[in-house]
């Protein structure tokens, strides 16, 4: 469903101001928020003034942030009021509610929420991919899925050189990926298993204690899940290819906040391995990982707490001389998420700051 947005592109500068910012983090005691504000920190964004929101349960409580004590303010319109930018991430139905008031109010709106990704007039980006979408919002910018961020770093170089057929990929998800409370769970019911102890999941529908299953998110009537059209759709909206042809199988597995990915990418004609090996070397965002000799290749306790996306274990497909497989791991908290926020409010701010690589990948063949 297209939401109406109360307010056009005309109505107000596509930039954010150079002078430092007044913040508000809607979700502030989440994973993400909590990561939205040690990257506002590591990375010295310039702010004048933060307000963390969050659920009334959690007013009144404090976070500590830059050798200060912030009080946790409950969300109402007002708590909107004189606010340059607004760092969402408390779900869709929040974003849905409080979003457009935000932007009614003058801010920018960075949406890490499913609520906004695919209405046409809310642009979704990647900024190492397609920056220059950022600058046609209206009020609203929507942070992709963190699977979709980490595919696309991958694909825009390669895109960029030769036209994508199709793409086949299987994701190995994280426990950050539900939140705070489902990487707490991992871990209590880790130590249950290791205790000999029978594990019962409260957070996820099943344990994920030397487990794995597939995306819990709501199966379809195509039998795909949420999860893996969301990685269809919002790819081809970043990358420009309406016709992508692309399918996914999620999986949720035992690591606390790192996603991994495999990925078979078909071209429109044969792709050197080292040439698509040098571009992804000198992608931004992008970090090479691979010795063959030592079968040593992404993984997650590599990329943990990181921003690089690391790729390796790029190959020729032996089934298809078109198509070549690779394999990719990156923080979902942070590049997945946080990061990827904060770095489209660096965007707003400075154009010519932040190193990026447009995509003209043409079409999909």
């Amino acid at each position: 469903m297209t939401v109406s947005h109360p307010l056009t592109t005309a109505a107000r500068p596509a930039a954010l101001p150079q002078r430092p910012l007044r913040i508000a983090i809607l979700g502030a005691t989440g994973a993400v928020g909590q990561e939205l504000l040690q990257l506002l920190d590591e990375r010295r964004f310039p702010v004048a003034e933060l307000r963390p929101l969050a659920s009334p349960r959690s007013a009144g409580q404090t976070l500590a942030w830059q050798g200060r004590s912030l009080t946790i303010e409950p969300v109402t319109e007002e708590a909107f009021d004189g606010v340059d930018l607004v760092l969402a991430s408390a779900g869709g139905s929040v974003s849905k509610q409080w979003a457009p008031l935000a932007a009614a109010a003058g801010a920018v709106v960075i949406d890490n929420s499913s609520a906004f990704r695919m209405d046409p007039s809310v642009p979704l980006v990647v900024p190492e991919v397609n920056p220059e979408a950022a600058f046609s919002h209206g009020g609203i910018i929507a942070n992709p899925n963190c699977t979709t961020i980490l595919l696309t770093l991958a694909l825009a170089p390669l895109a960029a050189r030769r036209p994508i057929r199709r793409v086949v990929v299987s994701t190995y998800q994280s426990a950050s990926g539900a939140g705070a409370r489902a990487m707490e769970e991992l871990q209590r019911l880790s130590r249950t298993v290791l205790d000999g102890g029978e594990p019962v999941s409260e957070v996820l529908p099943h344990s994920l204690a030397f487990n794995l299953f597939l995306h819990n998110s709501p199966l379809q009537p195509s039998g795909y899940c949420e999860e893996e059209l969301k990685m269809l759709n919002e790819t081809r909206k970043i990358m420009g290819l309406p016709d992508l042809r692309l399918t996914a199988t999620c999986v949720r597995v035992p690591v606390l906040r790192a996603h991994s990915e495999a990925v078979n990418i078909e071209f429109a004609e044969p792709f050197p391995v080292e040439e698509a090996r040098q571009l992804l070397a000198r992608a931004p965002g992008v970090e090479l990982l691979e010795n063959f000799e030592a079968n040593r290749f992404p993984m997650p306790t590599d990329v943990t707490g990181r921003d690089p996306v690391a790729v390796g274990r790029i190959r020729q497909d032996l089934s298809d001389p078109n198509a070549l497989e690779l394999w990719l791991c990156g923080d979902q908290i942070r590049k997945g998420a946080a990061l990827n926020a904060i770095q489209i409010a660096e965007l707003l701010r400075d154009p010519a700051g932040l190193t990026a690589a447009t995509v003209s990948a043409g079409g999909a063949a």
